[in-house]
């Protein structure tokens, strides 16, 4: 059952995105689409879930001194399989994200999940985690991306559904800002508990 509470956490009281305001590079820079969003999420999920696979299984042959660069290392070749995958079987999408790709290796979530996670914890705790907040921030990346491509270009998933031209700015990066605040008070009102 805690196994369960710890995948949950992911999606609400500790989203990256919308409560902890991890990983907001990528947040910010990709999620012109909703597409883009789940690419980008779905890519940080798999290397947060394995990253945390191989730091719960080797957290003890790791020396203190050198934990957190043995950390980076490992999360590093994660993002290489990432980026050499999504190059050979899905070019349009890697060309999409482009230099977002790399930068996994320095996004916080995931290194602040093996360091304050999976270094603490065995391997099915530490998987369920990493599932749970790699899904929570694709949820946030897909449902950002969403709003904008829906009052940018008024398509979903890039399926036209509103005619004509959207308002310009949320496909800009500006509107990723305007999004994401409008976003945020939204989902502090949801979670905020009545006093």
């Amino acid at each position: 059952m805690k196994h369960w509470q710890n995948f949950t956490k992911g999606f609400f009281r500790e989203n990256a995105v919308f409560v902890l305001f991890l990983g907001l590079c990528p947040t910010l820079g990709v999620t012109n689409s909703a597409i883009n969003g789940m690419g980008m999420g779905l890519a940080t999920t798999f290397v947060l879930v394995s990253s945390n696979i191989v730091v719960s299984l080797v957290k003890n042959l790791i020396p203190d001194k050198v934990r957190i660069p043995a950390f980076i290392v490992i999360i590093a070749s994660f993002v290489t399989i990432v980026e050499l995958v999504m190059q050979a079987y899905l070019p349009d999408l890697f060309d999409e994200l482009g230099l977002f790709i790399p930068l996994i290796v320095v996004n916080c979530l995931i290194l602040g999940r093996a360091e304050a996670y999976a270094s603490r914890n065995r391997f099915v705790p530490a998987v369920v985690d990493g599932l749970g907040m790699g899904l929570g921030f694709t949820m946030a990346l897909v449902l950002l991306g969403g709003v904008r491509e829906i009052l940018g270009s008024g398509s979903l998933f890039g399926i036209k559904f509103i005619e004509g031209d959207g308002i310009l700015v949320f496909v800009l990066a500006p509107g990723a800002f305007l999004a994401l605040g409008y976003m945020i008070v939204i989902i502090n009102r949801i979670n905020r508990k009545p006093a």
